[in-house]
Formats: C-alpha cells, structure tokens, sequence
C-alpha cells in the first residue's frame, strides 16, 4: 500500500514537472510587445461571462463605443462580441475555455471580460480550471496589474500581481496521496519573476514613481519565495533611482489599514496568491471590490475585467438589471490607457470618481431601492462630456468633500 501511494504520487509530479521544465523553456522565447499605433482595426473582444457579467460587460461596452466613436467609424476599432464562455457551456465541454471560444479570443487584441464562475470542490459542476486562469495560461497574460487611487487619503498605490505562476498555476492538479494526506503545487521560475518584476520597475520609472515593494513570505516559503525575492533584489539593481523594499504579507495587510505608514508605497510587485489577497483588502478603500477593475497584460494580449464574481443570486432574484458596472468601467478606462488613449482613460477615471465618490447622483444598491446599471452608466458618460471635469475631479480629489 504505501509502495503504491509512493509510485503513484511520483508520477504524478514527474508529468507537473514535465509540463512546468516545458513551460520555462517557453518563457525565455521573449517575444516583443504589441505597437498598438501599428495594429488597424484593433479588435476589441466583449465576453459576458456569467451571472451578472453580461449585464455589466453590455454597459462598459456601451461606454467604449461612446468613448470611441471617432475610432470606430474610421475603422481603427472594431468591438465583437464573444459568446459561450459560461459555466453551462464549459461544464458540458469540461473545459476552462471551450476551443471555439479560445480561437474567437485569439482574433482578439483586447478584451473585456465579465465575471466567470469558478466551480469548487463538493460542487454541481466539474472540476473545471478558472477561466480566468486558463486565459491567463493560454495568452500568456503573466501581469495583473490593479490600481487603487483615493488622492483625499494619500492613497495612490498600482499593484504588480504576476498572474501565471505560484499556487494558481497547478491549481487544479493538487494530488490526494491518501484519504488522509492531500498536496497543491507552488511554482516560481526565474524568468517568470524577471518579467513582473522588471514590468513594476518600468512602470514606477515611466510614471514618476519612487519606490517599489515585493510582498512575500520568503521567512517561512524560502525556495520559491525565496527566488522571487532574489530576483526582485537583482532587478532592483537597475533602477538606481527607484527605492526597493519588501515586507511580508500578513504584517502587509496590516499596513495598508495603518494611516501613518499606507502612504508611503507606491507600486507592489507580489506572487500570485498574495497579489490576489492584498488587492481585494486595497479595492475596499475606494469602495469596495464592485468598483475595482483589472488589467491581465502580456507582450501580444491584453484583457480587462471586473475583479469581483458572478454573482448568480442576483440573476436567480431577478436584480441582474441593478448590478453595478463600474468594476468593468475601471477595466475600460484601463484599456483605454493600455491601447494608447490616455486620455479618454483618464477622463472615464475622474468621472466614475466624481459619480461614485462625491457627487453620487445615483447610488447602487444592487436592488429596486437603487439605480440600474444602464442609469448610472449614462450618468458617467454625461459627466465625461463636462468643460470642467478636470477642474472639479481636483478640487474634490483634494478635500474629499462631496458637492
């Protein structure tokens, strides 16, 4: 029996080491980054997802269109809509992403993505990978990049979460060895830290940033931590100018909830399963997880999403039409920014600001006491058009004062 137990669980880990050596041979092909200023039409991909993400998925769309008209009429821009990436469709297949849907994806530049159910252990559904990490896997989109901006507390961090590797990666090829003993895999590669570590630093230096922070638990988790603190400090080496730092994740959480010490960081470069950790406790500082949105970035795709669920209830109690979109108005003005528009991103920013943090015309409950997510959009792209959008977002930005 435990001969057995010994054989079989050495296979298994022979075929996850196999596929990950295969994969860090991969990664140091290096490919060059996509010259969106080269690319016509872009191609803007919108996938639904599930629950509530078709709801809002339509809404951010609709504020791209707007935001882009010009592009679109000339033939710069092209938006399409992606169908099928719902749990139904991906239980029938048993797969993260069905094939025709990954192929209608992979005509895509960018997307949008709603939400997507992600099954657990004891469940009705198979055990499915995470879309999101399949997409991340298949595009090779290896940088979640999440920013948290509320000026009135000092608090203006960018958070580098690398999106392909550490427990995520091998999360659903954990092995039960017994009933009673039961493994996860967490994978960190040289190259893998190069490229996030290397994509905060370039980051904090186009932007003026002075200071970049690794959050590890090298103390306890020394091989792969380890290495990804190693790299971090190796890197750091060619920015002369920006200060490096790093802090363990539990004191982490804590210090972003320490008004003293919060704004003192700037740009976070972590693992993925701290990254996921931290970002969710920072998204609550501008309201919450429904108003965050995400960037997944890798050097030929670009997606954006919402970083909050599904939320099925709200379908099943018929409340989907309340649901708030500006999680996925926070990715559009993101890929906004990412495909060479700063300024519309910026522009769409100040207004969910003003909208969702000071003026409040319209406040979303999720329910019938509250605003749809239609009224709430055209309240966002009114105040887009303002003459003094700019003027207004600073001076509220400043005081923290709502109108």
């Amino acid at each position: 029996m435990k001969n057995d137990v010994i054989k079989n669980s050495l296979e298994h880990f022979k075929s996850v080491l196999e596929d990950q050596l295969k994969r860090v041979e991969r990664l140091k092909e290096n490919p060059d980054w996509t010259d969106y200023s080269a690319i016509k039409p872009i191609i803007i991909g919108v996938i639904g997802g599930d629950g509530i993400g078709p709801y809002i998925a339509d809404e951010a769309k609709r504020a791209l269109e707007f935001l882009l008209k010009e592009d679109i009429s000339n033939g710069k821009v092209e938006m399409r809509t992606i169908e099928g990436l719902t749990i139904e469709k991906r239980a029938e297949v048993k797969k993260a992403i069905p094939d025709d849907v990954l192929a209608e994806i992979k005509k895509c530049h960018l997307c949008l993505k709603g939400p997507t159910t992600t099954p657990k252990k004891g469940d009705k559904w198979p055990n499915i990978e995470s879309a999101n990490v399949a997409m991340r896997k298949e595009l090779d989109l290896f940088a979640n990049i999440r920013p948290v901006r509320v000026l009135s507390e000092g608090i203006d961090w960018t958070f580098f979460r690398e999106n392909t590797e550490d427990l995520y990666a091998l999360g659903n090829r954990g092995l039960d060895a017994t009933e009673d003993l039961a493994f996860d895999f967490k994978v960190i590669t040289t190259p893998g830290s190069e490229r996030i570590i290397r994509a905060a630093f370039d980051f904090a230096k186009a932007n003026g940033k002075k200071k970049v922070t690794a959050v590890t638990k090298a103390n306890v988790v020394k091989t792969t931590d380890g290495k990804f603190l190693n790299v971090f400090y190796e890197i750091a080496k060619e920015y002369p100018g920006i200060e490096a730092d790093d802090w363990y994740i539990d004191i982490m959480t804590a210090k972003l909830i320490d008004t003293k010490r919060r704004t003192q960081f700037e740009v976070f470069v972590l693992p993925n399963l701290y990254g996921d950790i931290l970002t969710d406790e920072a998204a609550e500082f501008q309201g919450g997880v429904g108003t965050a949105g995400s960037a997944n970035v890798g050097k030929q795709y670009a997606m954006f999403e919402a970083i909050h669920g599904s939320a099925p209830r709200m379908v099943d109690e018929g409340r989907a039409k309340y649901a708030d979109p500006s999680s996925m108005l926070r990715a559009s003005a993101m890929m906004l920014k990412h495909m060479g528009h700063t300024e519309k991103g910026e522009r769409l920013d100040m207004a969910l600001d003003i909208c969702g943090n000071y003026e409040k015309k319209y406040t979303l409950t999720g329910r019938s006491d509250g605003a749809t997510g239609r009224e709430y959009v055209d309240y966002v792209m009114e105040t887009i058009q303002r003459d003094d959008l700019k003027q207004r977002w600073e001076e509220l930005s400043k005081t923290g004062q709502p109108a």
